[in-house]
């Protein structure tokens, strides 16, 4: 993994000692939790995260591009990168997805820099010159001595410009496209002297965007000038639409500051207008920024902790930041939202919801927010109900309210299953099953029909909807949401389909081969794919390789130790995984952040090292643990090993920072590992805090000796659900020696 020789401060202020209580309304830390947090952690190597400025969850986030396209660019902004050509209002975090960069300005003064396509005008700026913190976003254009500042409402993004005096023009440009967005048709309409709305359609990742737009600037400007072309297709024939670029001009003052504030909707410009009205209805840029600073703080507080360095602090802040980057809320003010039907609806008393990364984020982003959003969880299955209901199905990676078909699985459903056994929310529970259910009884998608007939998915059945296969992934994700389905319909009391469900969730027997040792593809007949190798990264298993997906069975563990031969063998090729290093050193672009097999850069090994609790080896989850957590997350731009991908990266290391994590995430139960921390507490909505202390904590003294509950001895190697809810106090008795087990081992 490349470094860089950077250190990041954090500011003393940042640890005053306060307490804190979740839920909005109540009284927050006296800790500036937005200080401490850095968005420039991931904007450099694979994290693909964006440094600018967004509310929590927010519909705006408003960040800074470089202007060139690429893989290493694909969220606007890289950090190696010495241009900036606009601030774009809407960005994906870590997906490795390239969409979005919609209603981009930029400001310049006289003469101005252009470069031809696709950087176009632009300028030169140093990381000397450059600020990030939650909510918060500020760079110097070095080419015309301009300070932007950047902050957001939920719905808005706000800009300020600090010019130097002289002639100066800010652009407003709906044509540029980068990565795999392409733009279909624009519009800038002046409404009067400081107002502009429009719209820009575009085509990519997702498919059929409207973003429309309602910009106020806080000076007249002195002229406009609006230039349109039209967009012609591959053999340039117009297509109907025109993309259009808005320069409007200003003689400035010395220190002269002009504030450009910008709401979206993803329903109509006068949507827009009324998000304007309700968040930013004036100009204050400093009362916006103290606003979404408090917001940030009432989020962060949830989780305190205590006991570790600066720098931990700092990456710990910043990851429980990025976990609540994502999803973020897709309806206006008033509750209208645009819906995968492409029609117009309205959420009514709920918030609706979009961009959900569900074959990341299912692991432990959302299984976070049971205790970090519960309300907000609430709207996500009520959107997840809403998608169903006017899609037919629920979503897969929903993304500006449409479905991209990105990934596998329907894993929607452990997102509403978690909630519905925690009893989140007030959602309709039959509504929802009926969705679950409805969803994993497509015969027509994605190789369903063959997986419920014969038990898996076959290799090689061409499959419209997934040109990638990904046969034996699909698999085995359906088995784990089939678990989750069936866990519901028990509670439901609906016996004879929890035992259809049941029975699905078994379907990863099918594809393990006892010859190989490993889940191996079979074709339609049922024959296992020859010349297979667990090495390899081929087309039927999903951005990993046999040994990653051999752990996928995170609803029936015990099982699987009984299927690879039993507790030895299964402890065995657990050790095999994390030591064994194939020669061939040529890894995909996903495999990143490599421990031997292990991709700690990719979700699906992301469970994988608290498996060692399961045959009585907690030592070597605490050993894993600990490298990743102070090896692989660091406080500087290069800090995430892998794609960021909507906040589950950094959803891991908060877990696994607070000493657990939960291998099934709906299974209400967390296993030990070690914390970063000497104490952790979790404020919870039912006003109850939930407490791990191990005041004996060090690098070295990384190993669990013995646990206490509430002052008793304890003796499992995982807390529940119900004993974080009832806020106990787990005190975690540490040391530097190996081999100690606490727990008696599931049989």
């Amino acid at each position: 993994m490349k470094t860089l020789n950077l250190l990041w401060g954090v500011p003393a202020l940042a640890f005053v000692v306060g307490s804190c209580a979740a839920g909005e309304g109540k009284d927050t830390s006296a800790t500036d939790y937005s200080a401490i947090v850095n968005p420039l952690i991931g904007t450099d190597f694979t994290g693909n995260t964006y440094p600018g400025a967004q509310a929590p969850f927010g519909m705006v986030q408003l960040s800074p591009d470089n202007g060139l396209p690429g893989w290493d660019r694909i969220s606007g902004y890289f950090y190696p990168d010495s241009t900036i050509a606009g601030f774009s209002h809407t960005h994906l975090s870590g997906t490795g997805a390239g969409d979005l960069y919609d209603i981009s300005f930029m400001p310049v003064t006289y003469p101005y820099s252009e470069a031809p396509a696709p950087l176009g005008i632009h300028s030169k700026f140093s990381h000397d010159d450059e600020e990030a913190s939650a909510g918060y976003y500020r760079v110097k254009l070095a080419d015309y001595d301009i300070d932007v500042e950047l902050t957001a409402t939920e719905r808005t993004g706000i800009q300020r410009y600090t010019f130097p005096g002289g002639e100066a023009s800010v652009f407003l440009n709906l044509r540029k496209a980068m990565n795999w967005d392409a733009t279909v048709d624009t519009k800038i309409e002046v409404v009067d002297s400081v107002t502009v709305k429009g719209y820009r359609y575009s085509t990519g990742w997702a498919r059929d965007q409207k973003v429309y737009f309602y910009t106020r600037f806080s000076k007249p400007w002195r002229d406009v000038v609006i230039d349109t072309e039209n967009i012609v297709d591959e053999s340039d024939k117009p297509t109907g639409g025109v993309a259009s670029v808005a320069r409007f001009d200003f003689d400035t003052a010395p220190g002269e500051q002009i504030v450009v504030v910008t709401a979206l909707s993803g329903v109509s410009e006068e949507g827009a207008m009324k998000n304007h009205i309700a968040e930013a209805p004036d100009f204050d840029f400093d009362r916006y920024l103290k606003s979404v600073k408090d917001s940030w703080n009432r989020q962060l507080c949830r989780i305190e902790v205590s006991g570790g360095s600066s720098d931990d602090m700092a990456t710990f802040y910043t990851a429980l930041y990025h976990s609540m980057i994502a999803p973020t809320i897709y309806s206006d003010v008033d509750g209208s939202y645009r819906g995968p039907d492409k029609n117009i609806h309205k959420a009514d008393g709920w918030t609706n919801y979009s961009t959900f990364s569900l074959w990341d984020t299912y692991r432990a982003a959302q299984p976070l927010f049971t205790y970090t959003e519960p309300d907000r969880v609430n709207d996500m299955v009520k959107s997840f109900v809403a998608f169903y209901e006017q899609n037919g199905r629920l979503p897969v990676w929903n993304f500006q309210g449409g479905e991209t078909d990105m990934m596998i699985g329907y894993h929607a459903v452990p997102v509403i299953v978690d909630a519905y056994l925690n009893g989140i929310g007030d959602f309709d529970a039959e509504k929802a099953l009926e969705a679950c259910v409805a969803t994993a009884n497509i015969d027509d998608y994605r190789g369903i029909g063959l997986y419920k007939s014969k038990g898996y998915v076959p290799y090689d059945v061409v499959d419209p909807y997934n040109a990638d296969n990904w046969s034996l992934s699909r698999t085995l994700e359906y088995a784990y949401d089939d678990y989750c389905i069936a866990r519901m319909a028990e509670k439901m009391g609906r016996k004879e389909l929890a035992e259809e469900f049941y029975k699905r969730s078994r379907n990863y027997e099918n594809v393990y081969n006892p010859v190989s040792g490993f889940m191996q593809p079979r074709d339609s007949s049922g024959a296992w794919q020859p010349g297979f190798s667990a090495d390899d990264y081929t087309e039927h298993i999903c951005e990993s390789n046999g040994w990653q997906y051999f752990w996928s069975v995170q609803h029936d563990i015990p099982s699987l130790i009984k299927l690879a031969g039993g507790r030895e063998r299964f402890t065995a090729k657990l050790d095999s995984m994390f030591t064994y290093t194939p020669d061939d050193s040529d890894l995909p672009i996903f495999s990143t952040g490599m421990i031997g097999q292990y991709a700690h850069g990719n979700e699906p090994s992301h469970h994988v090292i608290y498996l060692y609790n399961k045959v009585g080896e907690p030592w070597k989850t605490a050993d894993y643990a600990s490298k990743v957590m102070r090896e692989l997350y660091f406080n500087r731009p290069d800090g995430l090993c892998g794609n960021e991908d909507c906040g589950q990266m950094s959803a891991w290391y908060v877990f696994s920072a607070m000493g657990f994590y939960p291998v099934n995430p709906v299974g209400g139960e967390y296993e030990l590992g070690t914390p970063m921390f000497k104490e952790v507490k979790m404020n919870l909505d039912n006003g109850k805090t939930f407490t791990l202390s191990a005041p004996a904590l060090s690098a070295d003294n990384k190993y669990i000796k013995s646990v206490k509950v509430n002052g008793s001895e304890y003796d499992r190697s995982f807390i529940t659900h119900g004993m974080i809810m009832e806020g106990t106090n787990v005190e975690l008795e540490m040391t530097s020696e190996p081999g100690h087990l606490w727990y008696k081992i599931e049989e």
